[in-house]
């Protein structure tokens, strides 16, 4: 009885003790599964987004929704959930259908009866032999679409022999697709997505530090990369995280993308903080040979200086897959073609470029050295010096080239001295035309400075005189007892001196109605400043009819002196000039012989006081009457009369 009862305490300790390994008697069936000491990891069964298929893989055990970062079994899935991940007979790891059919194994050359498989908290499945503990197989050597913390890229300049990521078939298909991963270590280490083995992006050269031509990857510890050699011709690439507690990866979508990515606790879903390619330019090849790819230009195309479209007409289809030709033969081409030799080769800067693809690499070779190999070499047909690289030479087409605002490298491309003899000549042009035009606009510059200085110093005078003039002014009215009114009341009673307010035009200026705030209506007469008559002519005026007092006169109600302007305030006369009723054949019916008796003997009153009563004798010039009302005048001294 009490061994019946330590029994399932036996079995869970046992279990306990096995959570993260397989072995023969310690299998992982469809829906069990195991998970890393750490709790990091965990390993079993899952289903793909829309599919019903079964696969083994190892996934982040604290993220909520399986993001597999390893498949087993992704060519041949189980169409069920009889499958089982164990240990076979000849050491191997394997899955198993109902069947027991085999549908992946480790595939151990060297059988080994005795052995476990053990999941580490870096996610790495291990299979190792019991006893002795050595490694036989890893999951790291046969990765799926993702790279993690610790996973090695490998690629043996040799043997051809290269560990890739590849990619899935779609999103519910963990079958391999047609994009890989990888290094290529041919002349220089550096990373190429492929589609089918061709490329369709590469990260430039690595320098010891970062890929140069990934914009902004500064250091090492950016994102973790670091390419370690062996000495023996293979080249690891190795990811190194700084914070082991995120749960990042890199990983190879179906689509032939290349992403950086993070789980968001928050979102619960899988953020994107890096992705390649990003744009036109980043594909492989854009440009075609001899030309450069410019994300911010439209076209993004362009050929390099001293080259030339190979087929215009597909070029300017924005086809640019057959690259750019010279427009002249270099030295040594000359020569073999029997032409005269002319002067020597030069090279042209291109600055902040993603260098080319198919580099020699000269490790030790300094860069004045670089140079003269490559002047010296009639193949060598450009260059460049990189820190951590060193030299860099280029005997093929130049291919896969694109300017970066900020970074890169600065790549010298050989021209024959014609091309480069009219860049000089251009430039000399542009300095000239520069400093002309600098000189011009310097010449301008300083007579619009003179010229503010000047109208400065004329307004400050002519300001300095206003005030001066207004004072003796404010003096010469107060003496004439002729009240004053301040600007912003003439400015209100008229709306700002309103078009639609103005009554006329003389030599003196506009006149404007306008109605004060106690209601009283009035005529504003405005000195313009394109008047002939000044400060002289305008106390002629006010002095005169402050002392003419008839009436049959039209009163002077006050003025204004302020700000620069001179204005007279009169009493408003509403209707409209006496022609307006004499010419016309209505209005005219209004007055009798009595009225234009009336009329006739009010402007003689008026008048006659002007020329012998008033005690200012006054010579008029200009009459003008106008109606006020019926029954008596007015007249206005001045350029106009008015009359009522």
């Amino acid at each position: 009885m009490v061994a019946l009862l330590l029994l399932p305490c036996f079995f869970c300790l046992q279990l306990g003790a096995a959570r993260d390994t397989i072995t023969s008697s310690q299998y992982v069936k469809d829906p069990d599964a195991i998970v890393s000491a750490g709790n990091k990891f965990k390993l079993g069964f899952f289903s793909p987004v829309n599919s019903t298929n079964r696969y083994v893989g190892i996934w982040f055990s604290s993220v909520t929704a399986i993001t597999p970062v390893w498949v087993a079994n992704r060519n041949k899935p189980l169409n069920d959930s009889s499958g089982v991940m164990t240990i076979s007979g000849d050491g191997n790891l394997v899955v198993l259908n109902g069947q027991k059919e085999t549908l992946w194994s480790s595939n151990v050359s060297k059988g080994v009866g005795n052995s476990s498989a053990q999941l580490m908290d870096d996610g790495n499945l291990v299979l190792r032999e019991i006893g002795s503990g050595n490694s036989l197989w890893e999951s790291f050597q046969e990765p799926s679409d993702t790279m993690i913390t610790n996973m090695r890229l490998t690629a043996n300049v040799r043997t051809g022999e290269k560990t890739l990521l590849s990619s899935w078939r779609s999103p519910s298909d963990p079958s391999i697709g047609a994009f890989s991963v990888g290094i290529d270590p041919g002349r220089i280490p550096q990373c190429f997505i492929w589609n089918y083995g061709h490329p369709i992006y590469r990260t430039g050269p690595w320098n010891g530090q970062v890929f140069i031509g990934i914009p902004g990857m500064n250091s090492v510890n950016i994102n973790g990369f670091d390419i370690v050699p062996d000495g023996n011709g293979t080249f690891t690439l190795i990811l190194n995280s700084a914070n082991e507690s995120s749960i990042g990866s890199f990983v190879l979508s179906y689509d032939g993308s290349f992403s950086e990515l993070y789980w968001d606790y928050g979102k619960e879903e899988r953020v994107n903080v890096w992705r390649v390619p990003n744009n036109e330019c980043d594909v492989y090849g854009k440009c075609g040979s001899f030309g450069i790819c410019n994300a911010k230009n439209s076209p993004i195309c362009s050929c390099m200086k001293g080259f030339e479209p190979k087929d215009a007409d597909e070029w300017n289809s924005r086809n640019w897959t057959s690259g750019c030709v010279r427009r002249r033969p270099l030295k040594c081409e000359r020569i073999q073609y029997g032409a005269e030799a002319g002067k020597e080769d030069g090279f042209l800067k291109l600055p902040t470029v993603k260098v080319p693809d198919f580099a020699d690499w000269l490790f030790s070779v300094p860069e004045q050295t670089c140079r003269e190999n490559c002047m010296n070499n009639c193949s060598c047909i450009a260059y460049a010096y990189y820190t951590g690289i060193r030299c860099m030479l280029w005997w093929e087409s130049l291919t896969d080239i694109r300017t970066f605002p900020s970074g890169g490298a600065d790549l010298y491309v050989r021209l024959a001295y014609s091309e480069l003899e009219n860049r000089t000549t251009s430039m000399k042009v542009i300095i000239g035309l520069t400093v002309v035009v600098g000189a011009i606009i310097s010449a301008i510059c300083a007579f619009c400075m003179w010229r503010r200085i000047a109208d400065y110093r004329e307004r400050k005078k002519r300001s300095m005189k206003i005030s001066l003039d207004e004072s003796m002014m404010q003096n010469d009215l107060n003496q004439a007892k002729l009240p004053l009114l301040s600007l912003p009341e003439l400015v209100a009673a008229t709306n700002n001196f309103d078009i639609a307010n103005k009554l006329g035009q003389g030599g003196f200026g506009p006149v404007y109605k306008g109605r004060l705030a106690d209601g009283q209506e009035i005529a504003v007469k405005r000195l313009s400043r394109a008047s002939g008559q000044g400060l002289e002519e305008f106390m002629n005026e006010v002095v005169v009819i402050s002392k003419l007092q008839h009436k049959n006169l039209v009163r002077l109600l006050g003025c204004c002196v302020e700000g620069g302007e001179k204005m007279l305030v009169y009493e408003y006369m509403p209707n409209k000039s006496l022609d307006a009723f004499l010419f016309d054949p209505l209005r005219k019916q209004l007055l009798d012989w009595n009225k234009r008796f009336d009329i006739v003997d009010g402007i003689c009153r008026g008048l006659l006081y002007l020329h012998r009563d008033s005690r200012l004798k006054i010579i008029h010039r200009d009459l003008k009457a106008r109606i006020f009302e019926s029954e008596n005048f007015r007249l206005w001294y001045g350029q106009d009369i008015w009359w009522q």
